[in-house]
């Protein structure tokens, strides 16, 4: 189907001249924030973020959270009371039903990014089947006002070439993990904290959870913020991370 738009020469000009002015103004902000816009996953080269530079000792914590309303909230104020900037990975159906959680997320200066919509597996899915999770998921956040999100964690981590082929395609960066607290099975706040202290190296990223299966979650953080940072850590968010160069990934056959 073909679309045909007719306007006055003037008209055109002014649609130009803004087009213009706003790729200067980008670029501008760009430079002066010296920001690197990295991809590091494409359609020739599907891969996953690993973790980032060994030789920085910048480590990335991450939160993905499926249900419930209770546990987020008390882990918000204890990052907020240690300074600590995370990333967190949000089901899209989730935030729909939450969506003063999702903007008290951003309002507190945590990154976001995506689960899909619905917490089923992809590997589990026909293509097609995850091609729409993905696009509801987008539509969903940006109803919420978040058009431009890029990350994604796969539901249960689980993906193939062909899954990070869809997310490429579809504008997504996928987001794997070094360090599984397994905190939402609740081990016990010792195990986790092990798990986390006993393995943390250099640009890695730590997965944890924010759900209310994660009910010894704040419990470990408590003592692991505050360890980590004494061994010479320090937390940046995902794209903090990726921007970074020389950056471990995992592709895919």
């Amino acid at each position: 189907m073909s679309f045909f738009l007719t306007v006055k020469m003037s008209q055109l000009k002014k649609v130009f001249i803004t087009f213009v002015f706003s790729i200067v103004v980008i670029s501008l902000i760009v430079t002066g924030l010296n920001i690197d816009l990295a991809v590091f996953s494409s359609v020739d080269n599907p891969s996953a973020l690993i973790k980032g530079r060994e030789d920085k000792s910048e480590i990335s914590l991450t939160f993905n959270i499926t249900w419930g309303d209770q546990i987020l909230e008390p882990i918000l104020d204890l990052l907020e009371s240690e300074d600590v900037s995370a990333t967190f990975f949000l089901l899209g159906e989730w935030a729909e039903h939450h969506p003063h959680l999702v903007d008290l997320i951003v309002d507190k200066g945590h990154e976001i990014g995506m689960l899909g919509y619905r917490y089923k597996s992809y590997l589990k899915q026909d293509i097609s089947d995850v091609q729409k999770d993905l696009y509801k998921a987008h539509d969903t956040f940006t109803k919420l006002g978040y058009p431009n999100l890029t990350l994604l964690r796969t539901p249960s981590g689980h993906f193939n070439k062909e899954v990070l082929n869809t997310a490429v395609n579809q504008g997504f960066q996928v987001i794997d993990w070094r360090v599984d607290t397994q905190d939402w099975k609740t081990p016990g706040v010792n195990t986790i904290i092990e798990a986390v202290l006993s393995n943390t190296k250099n640009g890695d990223v730590i997965l944890m959870h924010a759900s209310d299966s994660a009910t010894q979650t704040k419990d470990a953080l408590e003592v692991i913020l505050p360890s980590l940072k004494q061994k010479g850590f320090s937390f940046v968010t995902i794209t903090e991370l990726i921007t970074q160069a020389d950056i471990e990934i995992n592709p895919v056959e």
